[in-house]
Parts: structure tokens; C-alpha cells; sequence
């Protein structure tokens, strides 16, 4: 797969820099300041991106749904609904942070929830759409995002593989745009359940870019996941995950997020080469030093019809491959060859 997605003027996909993403989600609970934290901290953490969440919640729940008691230790209201709007913000706000974004010269979106909220982010000039696992099977507001004409990074927890076949061409239909993240919907994940084999299945079954959303606690599972191949990492961020609020548990802090940018920039990135199997230079001096070569057991004098029980496998390795032992067995020496010296390369000619 060679696909690149261009996200503004930042290329995403094989043989580009990993793009990570700061998913600072609804971890500002609703506090414009707090956002503009989360913003800056990622910035300085080396983010690519930062990303929010955009809802219009009377449209995506039914009544008695909010209007469900919410007695979580994280909740930020009595009621699931007002939870929920807690952690909206205002449209002032969110063009504030935009515009914020912008100075600290981080890619700024976030993820659409509903029709509404896409055409609000659409509006605000976002360079990208995220849908949610959860909006996995919600083929008319994939195809309504789509339609756009924007990149879309899809995530695919919570559903099945023939879901993720309706969803892939659902947007495709529209948009070919698409990059696909593994992800798995628990909050934390544990490793057991992370399954990572699936970057590899979601690239070989799409022929897409595929990235992976991570929900486990730590550095190492996303670190893992871009030397596996996936083309971008995103991880939950909160400046304290101590603070009340529905994800921030189960978050990176500031400096789990620099860890992992750390990890992938300087450790991985420049460890994925390019698949194309070559020397290096220094291997070629060790190469010289320690390969095998074909050499002399006995002295050969020149007219000596050459058996096998002459020659032996000795280093360096700077003259015949061991391969070519038996092309030699028959031939009649030309030269002289010393005991326990190095056959010369003409012999073959022999």
C-alpha cells in the first residue's frame, strides 16, 4: 500500500513521519480555558494534532436517555443529558480555539457526533472529520461526512468486520479519503484485548492507511502499534487524570503524550526504513571480516584436478561463497594454491 492522505499540507501514510494525535476529547469538561491548555500542552508535548469532540446531544439520545439518572463517579450532572451538555462548548469557543490552535501551529478537529456537528466543524474550517466507533454503523452520517470531500479517519471499535465492509464502502462511495484506525472500545483496555494483529488485516483487507486509537493505560501498546505499521497514533489526554470527568482515568498526561511522541520520533520512525533489503556500510566491513569464504585444506599445485576433500570454509569472507564449492570439484588448477589460503576468484573460470 503506498496511499498517501494529505491532511492540510501534512502527508499521512507509508514512508511518512507517523502523525499522533492528541485526543484531548471532552477532557476540558466544558472550560474553554482548560482547552486551550490541553492545546498548548500538546503542542509542546510534539502532537501533530490535537482533536475535541462536537455534539448536539438532543440529537443523538432520546429523551428518557437524558433524562437518565447518572450516578457515575465521573459524572458532571445528575442527569445523563445534562452530563453531557456540561461538556459542550460554545461556538465562540470553539472558534477561539481554532484560531488558537492555529498560532500554536497544531492541526486542529475534531470528532462529529451528528449531522449538525459536522456542519458545524465543516463551517469552522477543520481540516478533517473523526467518527467515533460508536457512529461506525451509522451509515448516513458517514455518508453525509463523505460528502464533504475532507479526509475522514474512521475509528472501528465496538463492531464487526462486515460493518467495518459497510462503513469502508459507505464513505468510499463518496470519498476516497479515508484512513481507518484499530481500536478497541474499552475505557482502559487491557493488553490482552488490544489485539494489534488487526493494523496488518484492516491494511491487507482496504488497502487503506490504517492508524490505531489506543484506550490502554501507558506508552508501550501505541508504541508497539506504529512499529506494526499504523500510519497514526491517537491517544487520550488530559493535563490530570485524577480530575472528575468521563475519560481523563483513562488518559495520557503530559508527559506520557511526550513519552510516546519521543518513543515513535526518535526510536521508531527512523527504525522503519524503507523494506528494501540492503548492506550497510558497516555491515560490509563485518561482512569482510566474518563471512566465509572457500579455502585451501591442502596445497594445490597448478595441474591438480580438484576433489572435494582440497578445499574447506574459512574466513574471511572476501573471495568464493561457500555455494560455489562443488563448481570447483573437476576443475584443474591454473595457479598454485597455497594450504589454508583463500581460493582466488578466478578459479571458477578454471
Amino acid at each position: 500500500m503506498t496511499r498517501t492522505i494529505y491532511i492540510g499540507e501534512r502527508p499521512i501514510g507509508d514512508n511518512h513521519p507517523c502523525f499522533i494525535i492528541a485526543e484531548a476529547g471532552v477532557n476540558h469538561n466544558g472550560d474553554p480555558e482548560l482547552a486551550k491548555k490541553l492545546i498548548a500542552s500538546a503542542t509542546e508535548c510534539g502532537a501533530d494534532a490535537v482533536k475535541f469532540q462536537k455534539r448536539t446531544v438532543e440529537d443523538i439520545l432520546i429523551k428518557a436517555a437524558l433524562e437518565k439518572t447518572y450516578d457515575s463517579p465521573t459524572a458532571l450532572a445528575p442527569t445523563y443529558g445534562e452530563h453531557r451538555k456540561k461538556l459542550e462548548l460554545s461556538k465562540n469557543a470553539w472558534q477561539e480555539l481554532r484560531d488558537f490552535a492555529k498560532e500554536n501551529k497544531i492541526i486542529f478537529f475534531a470528532s462529529a457526533w451528528d449531522p449538525k456537528s459536522a456542519d458545524f466543524l465543516d463551517e469552522l474550517g477543520t481540516p478533517v472529520f473523526k467518527t467515533a466507533s460508536a457512529d461506525l454503523t451509522n451509515l448516513p452520517l458517514l455518508e453525509h461526512i463523505a460528502k464533504k470531500g475532507k479526509p475522514v479517519i474512521m475509528s472501528t471499535g465496538m463492531s464487526t468486520i462486515e460493518e467495518i465492509d459497510e462503513a469502508v464502502e459507505t464513505v468510499l462511495a463518496k470519498n476516497k479519503k479515508v484512513i481507518l484506525m484499530h481500536c478497541v472500545s474499552d475505557y482502559p483496555c487491557s493488553e490482552d484485548k488490544v489485539n494489534l494483529k488487526m493494523i496488518g488485516v484492516l491494511r491487507e483487507r482496504y488497502g487503506l492507511p490504517v492508524g490505531y486509537s489506543g484506550h490502554e493505560t501507558g506508552v508501550a501498546i501505541s508504541v508497539a502499534a506504529r512499529a506494526l505499521g499504523a500510519v497514526a497514533i491517537e491517544k487520550h489526554f488530559t493535563l490530570d487524570r485524577a480530575t472528575i470527568g468521563p475519560d481523563h482515568a483513562a488518559s495520557l498526561e503530559p508527559e506520557g503524550l511526550r513519552r510516546v511522541v519521543k518513543y515513535i520520533r526518535v526510536a521508531v520512525d527512523p527504525a522503519m526504513g524503507d523494506g528494501v533489503k540492503k548492506i550497510t556500510e558497516t555491515e560490509l566491513k563485518q561482512r569482510a571480516k566474518l563471512a566465509k569464504s572457500i579455502a585451501a585444506r591442502v596445497s594445490i599445485p597448478k595441474g591438480t584436478l580438484i576433489s572435494a576433500d582440497m578445499l574447506t570454509i574459512k574466513g574471511p569472507g572476501t573471495h568464493l561463497k561457500p555455494k560455489y564449492l562443488n563448481d570447483l570439484v573437476g576443475k584443474t588448477a591454473k595457479a598454485d594454491i597455497l594450504e589454508d589460503t583463500l581460493v582466488p576468484i578466478e578459479a571458477l573460470e578454471w
